[in-house]
């Protein structure tokens, strides 16, 4: 499907800012309906959000490659299949979009649109789980781009499902999305002085993914 620039980072920006409002509305609702128990409402959030992700990458996939994530874009901008230019582009149009998405879902749910989030994700264990959720993910990308590509929309998303509930940051894995969503005092928010630590670590375990990649599938 032959796509113009423009197009593709549309796609990046209105993708993200989907995917942000069903991470941030799923998270409100679960906790709405889930009568105090975290449980149900984790259970909520992770399954509206693995959903969604296999939905937006098998429509925009076509598109823009549907990365959704600036450290999934500047991975392949590493494999020389996107140009650094578009890669800068990409970073962009998916953090505006993010912002665009919890703002949204605040809209939905008639609460402010403008907040800061006072939940508070920090400590080592909570780095450790981001390097591990984004590691994972990006290798379940590359390893499903070069052995089975028509799977990626479902293999993503089963893994994030999946990774919301084996990691104990519930698997942000996506500089763009934590971003967002500490603009969103609700249940999915994160205060803003944990998101550097959390981008760090999101952004070792993609580079690291990576490499072993390449040793894995020899490129």
């Amino acid at each position: 499907m032959k796509t113009s620039l423009t197009q593709r980072a549309f796609a990046e920006f209105l993708g993200t800012a989907l995917l942000l409002a069903a991470v941030v509305g799923s998270g409100i609702m679960g906790e709405r309906l889930a009568g105090g128990n975290i449980a149900i409402a984790l259970l909520a959030n992770s399954l509206a959000t693995g959903a969604v992700l296999v939905v937006l990458i098998l429509i925009f996939g076509p598109v823009s490659g549907a990365h959704f994530n600036p450290g999934v874009s500047a991975v392949f901008a590493l494999r020389g299949e996107l140009p650094w230019r578009t890669t800068a582009l990409y970073a962009f149009c998916q953090v505006i979009g993010g912002l665009a998405g919890v703002w949204l879902a605040h809209a939905m749910f008639d609460l402010p649109l403008l907040q800061i989030s006072s939940h508070v994700r920090s400590g080592a264990g909570q780095w450790i789980a981001e390097f591990v959720a984004s590691f994972g993910l990006l290798l379940t990308i590359l390893g499903c781009v070069r052995c089975a590509p028509a799977s990626v929309p479902y293999a993503v998303g089963l893994y994030i499902t999946a990774a919301y509930w084996f990691t104990a940051s519930t698997s942000f894995a996506n500089p763009a999305v934590t971003i967002a969503r500490a603009f969103s005092d609700t249940f999915a928010g994160i205060a803003p002085a944990g998101v550097p630590a959390f981008i760090a670590a999101q952004l070792a375990g993609m580079v690291a993914a990576f490499a072993i990649s390449r040793f894995i599938w020899r490129g």
